[in-house]
């Protein structure tokens, strides 16, 4: 939306400048996007006054000027026809900046004579395209800036444009009198008011306007007066300046007065030729197939249903979006039907986007103007027409009835004060709500009929706190609902999450964050892509179904990194994961995965393959964060999307399983289109036991005064058995004894045979009460070698 700082002052009484003008537009929330002020280009040049001009001795076209300036007289060398004594002219020094030639001048030598500066036309000044002579004013004193002349003599030659974004929901601001009446609201100037006189019916229409019934819901409204002997022409020259300056280009009177209002006032209009229309004028829905030339020399082919202005002949207009060529007006007019009409917002936004027209009048008419100004309209423009282009104007010719927008909401001054935390006397609140236009009745403010977008008591508050600028709210300490130290914010879970973050963050994995949703195939592969988890209206079909894990997307992040050069890689993400739709039916989940090597190459050879291992050691790392116990169990038996010789989940017994770690499948890698191996681990944070003491006391350390034994054993089991169910076995044979259980030597073939191989632990025994004897040591140990042999058959080796 733009307009010119003369065209407000039209509407609102101020002496504000333009600076704090567009602060209050700003902080009003009609933000500001640009001001194009002429007069910073202009503000070097002063009026000078020829008082000698001879020919130049060396060019028949060149004239040597005296010239008498605020710093004495100087020697100008000029070239245009009119230079001669006894002119004002505008100076531009050396060392001036010259827009319409992009030069700053010096002094310069011209046919060997000295130039100290130049007199400028108006295209060199970009005030015009005029160029066949030098400015030549009618009045000023030497010295005076330019732009000083300018403001009194042509003020819209420096009159500042304003440019302001406006949001969906406030079409009233796509009007300069919305705009100033917010700025009278904030209290930068009285707004003035427009009333405007109707012009008396003289003639009779000779026609009539109908709304068809099954249309009145697009179209309540629709009025219009005919004027005859109109006398079109250019407009006049005030109105092609403000239009121009506000991009627009000036056509003839008529439809330069539509524009004109669609600016001013948020009210488009339409300016029919009389003299092209055959019949009455009628709005009705298209039956579809219809056409018409619109003013932009397109044809439009109308869909069934959408509204358009019809009269004996057809289709003349694409209703509250766009006149038809066949009607539009000429020079030669000289009847003419003046329109002014409400429409659905809805159904004009349906219209436009359909047709693919991008108008004024569909950008406001979808946004919403105002209903009730509708007539009011009509006679500023027809007064508008009369007045410059004369004219007889008929009776207003009205179909419909202006739609009723009455609403009111209470006003509660004590919940404005609670809601935008500033203190607003409510004499104020009142005050504001006037001055943009409410009407109270007691605690009841009725909402004025050019405010769609007010539906409500908290748009009251915001209409408040709006005007009295939220510049001026001050923060506020929240008080504390009790005295003295305040109690943890986190719950147990959120410090168990933020210890799992921290604690991978800090074995050098970097975090993801993916979406939650997931693309079928990607689902199935991991347990998902059932009905129960698909989305009903998923963003693209990549996206079509809830995770079932979070490793698709840390896989389908390293495919991305890989494709890009970036092949060792180390992620985790921690966040909910889905297996079904009802609100219970998802739970937390902690993923990693390592791709690649431990590191960079280097000369020692320390960097190698990540393996399940480093998965291993990383998942016990996070649990061990978390709380989970130091002791647990790890087995077979994970899902199909996990090696199958090589993982291990971590439990704390057959039911309760805290973890998974291992080496993704092939087969999977390859469907994510990951070149691998890949290892990885997934976590449930919620599976693990929250502590049964929540103080933040340490245990006793307990320390053991006596010696620890270690003894070594070698089992011959069959080639299937795993190291792990063997060192089950050894540590349940004593479980206050043996501390702990290590493998240390695997042996395959030789004098075992087929289908055998040799196992080697450590078992390391720590008493507790008193000094391990022989005695009690060989007790141990064939407690050991029995329970290995009856959980895998294993016997010792020779």
């Amino acid at each position: 939306m733009k307009f010119t700082l003369s065209w407000l002052k039209d509407h609102l009484d101020t002496t504000a400048s333009v600076d704090e003008i567009t602060y209050a537009l700003t902080d009003l929330g009609l933000e500001v996007e640009g001001v194009e002020n002429p007069a910073e280009k202009l503000k070097t040049f002063t009026l000078a006054k020829v008082t000698h001009a001879e020919q130049h001795p060396d060019a028949d076209r060149l004239r040597v000027c005296t010239v008498l300036t605020d710093e004495g007289e100087k020697q100008i060398v000029c070239g245009a026809p009119n230079a001669r004594e006894g002119i004002t002219v505008v100076l531009a020094k050396p060392g001036d900046y010259v827009p319409g030639i992009d030069v700053t001048l010096s002094v310069g030598n011209i046919r060997g004579v000295e130039s100290h500066g130049m007199m400028a036309s108006e295209r060199e000044l970009e005030l015009s395209e005029e160029h066949d002579g030098i400015i030549e004013l009618p009045s000023g004193e030497v010295g005076e800036r330019f732009i000083d002349w300018l403001a009194q003599n042509d003020p819209s030659k420096v009159d500042p444009v304003i440019e302001i974004a406006i949001t969906p929901n406030r079409p009233d601001a796509l009007g300069v009198q919305g705009i100033a009446r917010d700025l009278a609201a904030r209290g930068l100037g009285t707004l003035r008011p427009r009333e405007v006189d109707p012009v008396a019916a003289t003639i009779d229409a000779g026609m009539a306007v109908t709304i068809d019934d099954d249309t009145l819901d697009g179209c309540p409204l629709f009025c219009g007066r005919v004027i005859r002997g109109v006398k079109n022409g250019p407009s006049p020259q005030w109105l092609q300046d403000v239009l121009r300056a506000i991009g627009l280009r000036p056509i003839n009177f008529l439809v330069d007065v539509t524009n004109f209002f669609t600016y001013d006032r948020n009210r488009p209009l339409h300016v029919f030729d009389l003299a092209k229309v055959t019949g009455d004028l009628r709005v009705h829905r298209a039956a579809g197939g219809e056409t018409l030339e619109a003013l932009d020399g397109k044809t439009y082919t109308f869909q069934p249903g959408q509204m358009v202005i019809s009269d004996a002949n057809g289709p003349e207009s694409i209703a509250g979006v766009m006149g038809g060529e066949a009607t539009g007006c000429t020079e030669d007019t000289t009847d003419v039907f003046v329109e002014s009409a409400y429409w659905d917002p809805v159904q004009i936004a349906y219209t436009g986007r359909a047709l693919k027209i991008n108008s004024d009048a569909r950008y406001r008419f979808e946004r919403g103007v105002d209903p009730a100004f509708t007539p009011e309209g009509l006679e500023h423009a027809v007064r508008m027409i009369v007045d410059n282009a004369g004219g007889e104007a008929s009776e207003v010719l009205i179909a419909g009835a202006v739609p009723d927008t009455t609403r009111a909401y209470k006003l509660d001054p004590a919940r404005v004060i609670s809601l935008v935390g500033m203190e607003i006397p409510e004499a104020e609140q009142r005050k504001t709500l006037t001055a943009l236009g409410f009407e109270l009745d007691g605690d009841q403010a009725y909402v004025p009929s050019w405010r769609p977008d007010v539906m409500g008591e908290a748009d009251l508050v915001e209409e408040v706190a709006r005007i009295a600028s939220l510049t001026k709210l001050k923060g506020q300490p929240l008080p504390r609902a009790d005295a003295g130290v305040p109690k943890p914010i986190l719950s147990a879970m959120q410090r168990r999450e933020r210890a799992a973050r921290r604690t991978a963050a800090a074995l050098g994995y970097n975090e993801c964050v993916t979406y939650s949703f997931i693309d079928k195939d990607a689902a199935a592969l991991f347990g998902g892509g059932d009905d129960a988890t698909m989305l009903a209206n998923p963003i693209s079909s990549e996206m079509s179904h809830m995770r079932p894990a979070l490793l698709p997307g840390l896989l389908q992040a390293a495919a991305r990194n890989q494709a890009r050069g970036y092949m060792d890689l180390a992620l985790f993400e921690l966040g909910h994961v889905f297996h079904g739709s009802e609100p219970g039916e998802q739970h937390l989940m902690l993923s990693g995965l390592l791709v690649g090597r431990t590191g960079a190459k280097d000369v020692h050879g320390g960097s190698r393959a990540v393996d399940v291992f480093d998965a291993k050691a990383d998942a016990e790392a996070v649990l061990s964060a978390m709380g989970a116990p130091a002791k647990a169990q790890i087995r077979r038996g994970a899902d199909a999307w996990w090696h199958p010789g090589r993982h291990g989940v971590i439990c704390l017994g057959p039911k309760k399983v805290l973890g998974v770690f291992g080496e993704l499948h092939p087969k999977v890698l390859k469907a994510m289109d990951v070149k691998g191996p890949a290892m990885a681990f997934t976590l449930w944070p919620e599976e693990i036991p929250m502590p049964r003491k929540t103080g933040a006391t340490r245990p006793a350390l307990v320390l053991n005064d006596l010696q620890a034994v270690e003894r070594d054993f070698a089992f011959v089991v069959d080639a299937d058995v795993a190291a792990l169910d063997l060192m089950n076995a050894a540590a349940g044979a004593d479980k206050a004894l043996i501390e702990d259980v290590r493998v240390f030597d695997e042996f395959i073939g030789g004098s075992l045979g087929e289908g055998k191989k040799s196992l080697a632990i450590t078992v390391r025994l720590q008493p507790t009460d008193t000094t391990l004897k022989d005695a009690d040591i060989d007790a141990v140990a064939k407690k050991i070698v029995d329970k290995v042999q009856k959980a895998t058959g294993g016997t010792l080796r020779g």
